[in-house]
């Protein structure tokens, strides 16, 4: 029925009228279901969510022993997913991640975190995805930020980012998706840009051969689907998962591994647990990623009858050349989820202690409150 509305006025009312119209037809979808959704038909539709993540952060110095203080917006997103066919569906995220924080520049604007396209050529079995997108590499990068056990994604899970020229894990590129094995078997393989060179007298830019991604997923329980996972369920989902990745580029190669499970109990308490290990080694290509071994491990317990979800985290990370001792480190957390309206309002504080293996160097403690809001 909407498809089929013409609006007949001049170019200065249309103006006037039309982003009131628009913003008609989202509220009153909205009331009708619940959630922000301009809808033409069952094959057409756009769905409109937003997030926001708000963080007050106390960082120690190990070299001054004194406390970087930042008030500040630790993601600020705006979502459109839909459709444009019935196997055609689009997401698009905006971000401006980190706003405030030291160096406050409050004039920086939203960045495209994540834009893509996805065709189900052959229904669930084989899907492609064409845009910017997470490079799949380990599971705790590909967890949504909504649903993270801890307050944050691991810093041993994305070493790789800035070397390989990412934008937050995200880069450019094509990739095959889908389900087999009963739908239990998720399987992603993906060519994104990778490092780009810039052009010189003697040397061609953009000379490189592309980055190649893979990534394999089974469950053992219950199907997990879509473009990120859960972290933590809150004692909705039984959900056991093995899951293996890499990238490479050059002689650039990255290896991960991981187990992740929520067990919930009758009375909708959770156990969620996630282990990962990633080998990251630079080669000669990519000369500031030292070859190391990553270790994450991850555990929550969601109280259903409380909102809450204590947890606790441990890292190490290990550089296997002699002449890296002194950044070998390991990190511990605890901090705690409190559910006031689910993932819609969440606080989650938490405190971190990095310990450095190299006695020379102090351990430091991280003090962080988050308060997230979230429009689905």
């Amino acid at each position: 029925m909407l498809g089929n509305l013409v609006l007949r006025c001049s170019s200065g009312s249309r103006r006037v009228l039309l982003p009131i119209f628009v913003l008609f037809l989202v509220f009153s979808s909205s009331r009708a279901q619940a959630q922000f959704v301009l809808k033409l038909n069952d094959d057409v539709f756009v769905k409109i969510s937003g997030q926001l993540q708000l963080w007050a952060d106390a960082a120690q110095d190990a070299a001054t022993d004194q406390y970087n203080k930042n008030l500040y917006i630790r993601r600020a997103r705006i979502q459109l997913t839909g459709q444009v066919a019935k196997d055609i569906s689009f997401f698009i995220q905006t971000d401006n991640p980190n706003y405030g924080k030291t160096p406050k520049a409050l004039g920086t604007g939203f960045i495209l975190q994540d834009g893509f396209a996805e065709w189900k050529a052959v229904g669930e079995a084989f899907m492609i995805d064409g845009g910017l997108m997470i490079v799949p590499l380990n599971r705790n990068e590909l967890i949504s930020t909504l649903s993270f056990i801890t307050i944050d994604i691991s810093p041993a899970a994305n070493v790789n980012a800035t070397p390989t020229q990412s934008s937050g894990t995200r880069d450019t590129g094509f990739q095959a998706k889908g389900y087999v094995a009963d739908g239990r078997l998720e399987y992603r393989l993906g060519l994104f840009q990778g490092v780009r060179n810039t052009a010189t007298a003697t040397q061609v830019a953009s000379h490189n051969a592309f980055l190649r991604a893979g990534w394999l997923s089974y469950d053992f329980w219950e199907k997990e689907r879509g473009y990120v996972y859960a972290g933590t369920n809150r004692g909705t989902r039984k959900v056991l998962a093995i899951s293996g990745g890499y990238d490479a580029q050059k002689d650039y190669k990255a290896y991960s591994a991981s187990i992740h499970t929520t067990i919930p109990d009758a009375q909708k308490n959770e156990i969620a647990v996630l282990a990962q290990g990633c080998h990251y080694d630079g080669g000669k290509f990519l000369t500031t990623l030292p070859r190391q071994n990553d270790y994450l491990i991850e555990l929550g317990y969601y109280i259903n009858s409380l909102k809450l979800q204590p947890f606790v985290k441990g890292e190490d990370q290990k550089f296997t050349a002699s002449s890296n001792p002194s950044k070998d480190q390991k990190r511990y957390a605890a901090g705690l989820n409190y559910y006031v309206h689910g993932t819609a309002f969440k606080w989650t504080g938490q405190v971190t202690h990095v310990v450095p293996a190299n006695n020379a160097i102090r351990s430091t403690n991280e003090f962080t409150i988050q308060m997230q809001v979230y429009l689905n």
